[in-house]
């Protein structure tokens, strides 16, 4: 995964619904077609980094599964970091695409 994009495209996820960090991998492995399998021992750290950043929030709930788990939730604060990286993000793209066009 290019560096800098897990904690974007788990925002991203998060935006769609609250979920727990296995969920959360999950996600992001079906979206990508499985180009990106997010791996817990880099996905843990992140939720972290971002609930420490206010980016996120968590609690406990029950799964589908009858277990108990942290679900993560995106924050007012995460969802404007959410809606800045993602314009970084188009940037980086379009430069990109141009540098291999000329």
């Amino acid at each position: 995964m290019v560096q800098g994009t897990m904690e974007m495209l788990i925002l991203k996820t998060l935006d769609l619904e609250p979920m727990h960090g296995y969920g959360v991998a999950l996600r992001i492995e079906q979206i990508s077609q499985g180009v990106f399998r997010v791996n817990p021992g880099s996905l843990l750290p992140a939720l972290s980094r971002m609930e420490r950043a206010d980016h996120v929030r968590s609690e406990w709930r029950v799964t589908e599964n009858n277990r108990r788990a942290k679900y993560y939730m995106l924050t007012a604060k995460g969802r404007k970091a959410l809606s800045t990286e993602t314009r970084q993000w188009q940037r980086q793209i379009e430069a990109i695409s141009r540098i291999l066009e000329a």
